[in-house]
Parts: structure tokens; sequence; C-alpha cells
């Protein structure tokens, strides 16, 4: 009764909704997590200054690093035929993915409750709650984006991948509707409980996703076997993509990616975009309150939070059509120039214009959140091109996704760090002793009274408009050099299409 009761569910959901659904479990956490993890440690737990920073230091240090290290352990085996044995096939590693999910995520969940309950000094809590975090985030988010390059090969399948996922995750979103809800920083306990609630359903929904689709592909590989072994009786097969090798080396990976030139050019404008979507999330509640409170009632507040989470991924369904048509690179390079547009138009009409302003806090982090969502099919075309021009013997998807975010994770932590000092400097104003700071580095001159500093409300206004103006003629200089793109792009996917044929797994399909 109960293996028909699991058939009947492995039969209902197809693998492009099972997948897209594990992105559900890891949003529902993370945005919460983004909302208020700064504001409990400062407005509650006390965190003072130097700990804050020292907490944001070490965790730059661990964002970085943990990413490419377990890349590098999950994937140092598929960067060149082995020197005997088998090749590794492609639903052998979506298995090792899936374990490694159904293991991991539960536990991304339980670090996730360790933010809401103070248990040690709020400086060492800061610093050990977010490098666990980040951890047991790096493993799930690599091995689920890795799957996406795994899964697929062709842009239309990859598409179809990442739609499922917008969808889901838009779903997610639907905890920063609730979280207002519950939010208090005078009674806390009512937070704590959605919390631990929101926890419970992503560890639900980790164990049972992660199961369904490991028995579906401990078929296909069974089925594998069997074929290989009529294979080797018959004496007939196909020879691997490169003679044995030796093992590639670290230092010999790090050589070929540094000649990746595509890679090197993504990167640094990937740099920038994490940078900018985080400074989104960690500054739109001080921009609700500085820009807007005066002028907007909170349920107006709570509205404009919601739908700056939940927009980019319904927004994004409507991006991966226009993908299908136009190709990935052209829609992003669309996106830079409307991010830059909206931006000049905002600074040129002013801070006065309350509907406006409203309008552009949370397109500016709609467009900003739907390029990001658009990058991991760049990421996955990235993976197709190094797979053919290193002639590996398996896409070392999770590798290479983890050297991305050794390089661009940084803008992650550089984003509060500077925002707050941005502030600071500008308008005297310090988010940790909530009054003005006496001595500035820069006075500039106030726009109402003729003297010292502008008030903190003209300050947030020219960070909201200025920081997407230069992110957006940065990103735009780097994208114009990247090449994988085109008649360039087809030609690698078909080189990869054609060294692993029969070795692919047709999404459709299952």
């Amino acid at each position: 009764m109960g293996r028909s009761v699991w058939g009947f569910w492995q039969g209902v959901f197809s693998t492009a909704v099972l997948y897209g659904s594990l992105a559900l479990f890891t949003s529902i956490l993370h945005n919460v997590f983004l909302l208020y993890y700064v504001e409990t440690f400062v407005s509650i737990y006390k965190i003072d200054k130097i700990s804050f920073w020292v907490g944001e230091t070490v965790f730059l240090i661990w964002n970085s690093l943990n990413d490419p290290l377990f890349g590098w352990l999950s994937d140092r085996a598929f960067l060149s035929s082995p020197q005997s044995g088998p090749p590794i096939t492609t639903p052998e590693v979506v298995l090792k993915r899936l374990k490694s999910l159904s293991t991991n995520g539960p536990l991304f969940a339980l670090s996730f409750l360790a933010f809401w309950v103070a248990w040690a000094r709020p400086g060492l809590q800061f610093l050990l709650c977010l490098c666990l975090y980040d951890g047991f985030l790096t493993l799930v988010d690599l091995h689920h984006s890795a799957l996406l390059a795994d899964l697929a090969v062709s842009a239309a399948d990859r598409t179809r991948l990442n739609f499922h996922c917008s969808v889901f995750s838009a779903l997610g979103s639907f905890s920063v509707f609730l979280s207002y809800s519950f939010w208090d920083k005078e009674d806390f306990y009512s937070f704590r409980i959605f919390c631990v609630s929101l926890a419970a359903f992503s560890i639900l929904g980790f164990f049972l996703v992660s199961r369904l689709l490991r028995h579906r592909f401990q078929k296909e590989v069974l089925h594998r076997q069997d074929e290989a072994q009529t294979l080797k009786e018959l004496s007939v097969g196909h020879a691997p993509l490169t003679h044995p090798e030796k093992p590639v080396t670290i230092g010999q990976y790090l050589k070929q990616l540094s000649k990746h030139r595509n890679f090197m050019w993504f990167v640094s404008m990937n740099l920038i975009q994490v940078f900018h979507c985080h400074f989104n999330s960690n500054f739109f509640p001080l921009f609700l309150e500085h820009l807007l409170s005066d002028n907007i009632s909170a349920s107006t507040g709570s509205i404009l939070l919601g739908i700056s989470y939940i927009a980019p991924h319904l927004n994004n369904l409507y991006f991966l059509t226009l993908c299908q048509r136009y190709g990935v690179y052209q829609v992003i390079r669309w996106l830079f120039m409307l991010k830059l547009g909206l931006s000049v138009a905002m600074l040129l009409a002013g801070a006065d214009h309350i509907y406006l302003l409203c309008i552009f806090i949370a397109s500016n982090r709609v467009f900003t959140e739907g390029t990001c969502k658009l990058l991991k099919l760049v990421i996955s075309d990235l993976v197709d091109e190094d797979f053919v021009v290193n002639r590996r013997q398996q896409a070392a998807s999770a590798l290479l996704f983890g050297m991305v975010n050794l390089l661009t994770k940084p803008g992650q932590t550089f984003a509060p760090l500077i925002g707050t000092w941005l502030l600071c400097v500008y308008t005297g104003y310090d988010i940790f002793e909530r009054e003005p700071v006496k001595d500035s580095l820069v006075s500039v001159p106030d726009v109402a009274s003729g003297l010292g500093k502008p008030p903190l409300r003209l300050g947030c206004f020219y960070m909201l408009v200025f920081v997407p103006i230069t992110c957006a003629l940065l990103q735009l200089a780097s994208w114009s050099r990247f090449t994988l793109h085109g008649r360039k792009l087809q030609g690698i996917k078909t080189l990869r299409q054609g060294a692993q044929h029969g070795n692919l797994i047709d999404v459709k399909a299952i």
C-alpha cells in the first residue's frame, strides 16, 4: 500500500515541478532572514558596532571561501576522465546532488532557527549564526543550481526548469507578507513561533521532495547500468570524450578558469549585481521609513514590502518568455538599460513625488532581483563552455557555480558595510547610535539651511538613485565584452550534446 501511494505521487509530479519546489523550501526562510537578521541583532540583541563589523568581515571571508571549497569537494572527480573504471553518468551525478540536498536542506532550516533566540553574547552569536547558516545555505544552493546544468542542456529545457523555480520562489515570498504581521520588537515570542513553523515546513519539504526525486533517478541509474552491462558483454560501446589522464589539480583548474574570458567578464558584472541586490534588501526598510513613512500608511508599506519580494519571481516568468525569443544576453542588457533610465528619471523628478518614489523603490528591487533570477541560466551556459573547451569527462557544475560565488559573494557583505558608511559620512546618521555623528569626513551643504549636512531624507534619496545609476553603467560596460551568446552559444551547446549523447536526462519525458 505504502509503495503504491509513493508511486502515485511520483507519477503526479514532473521532474521540473519537483525541482522547482526545492526553491520554495529555501526562499520561505531566506527572505525572512534577509529582512530581519540585521534589525534583530541591532535593535533587539543590542549588538555593538565593533562586533557587528567584525562579524560581517569574518562572514565576508567565510561566505566567499565556502562556495569553491564545497564545489571542489563535490565535483573534483568530474574534472577529467578517470584512469580506470566506467565514466560517471548524468543520473549518478543527479543522485549525488539529491542525496546532499536531502541531508543539508533540513540542517539549513535548523540553522535558520538559531537567529531568533538569544543563546550567547550578541557578537559571538552573530558570528556563529551567520557562518553556520551560510554554510548550509551554500550547500543547498550549490547543488540545486548545479542540477539546472545537469538535468538539461537545451535552452528550452533549462528555461522550463527555471520557470518552475520562479513560480515556487514567488510562493515562498509570501512568508514576507506573513512575517510583517508577526514582527514586533517589543514582543518577540510570536515571531519566533512563526519562524519555527516555517522551518518545520521547510524540513518536511526537503525530505519528501528529495526522496521523490531520488527514487525517480535510481530507476534511471539501474536502467543505465543494465545497458552498460549489455554493451560490455557484446564488446560494443562508445569511447569516452578524452583519453584517460591524471586528475586535474586545483591549481590547473584555476589556471584554466583564468583563461576563460567570458567567465571573468561575467563575474565582474555579477559582483556588482550581487552588491545591488543586497543593498536593496538591506536598506529597503530604511528607505520606507525615511522617504515614505510620513506619507503612506503602515499597511501600504507592508504591501510595498511584499510586492518587492514577490513581483521579481512573477516578473521573471515574463522575462523567461523573452529569453526564449531574444536570448538571455539581450534581455539582461535591456534590464540594465531600464535600471539606468528609471534611476535617472527619478533623480530628475526629485524626492517630493511620493507616488513616483513608491513606484521607483518597488520597481528598482523588482528589476534588480529579476536580473539575478536569470543569471543561473548564464552560469549554466558557462558550464557548457567549460565542459567543451577543457574537454571534461562530466560537467563540473557545482564547482563552477562555487567559483562564481567566490568572486561575487563579497558584494553581499559590502552592501550593508558600504551603505551604512555612505549614510554616516553623508548625513551623520549612525544606525547603531540612532543619532547624528558629530564629525564626518565630508561636509555637504544642506539645501534647506545652507549649512552642514543634508537631512537624512535627502541623503537616503541620493543613495536610492545614485547606487543603481553607478551599478548600471559599470554593468553595461562589462556585459558588452561577454561573447557567449548567439551563434557561439548554439555551437557550444551542440558540441556538449554531441559529447554526452545518450547520457543526458530528458526532463519532459520523466
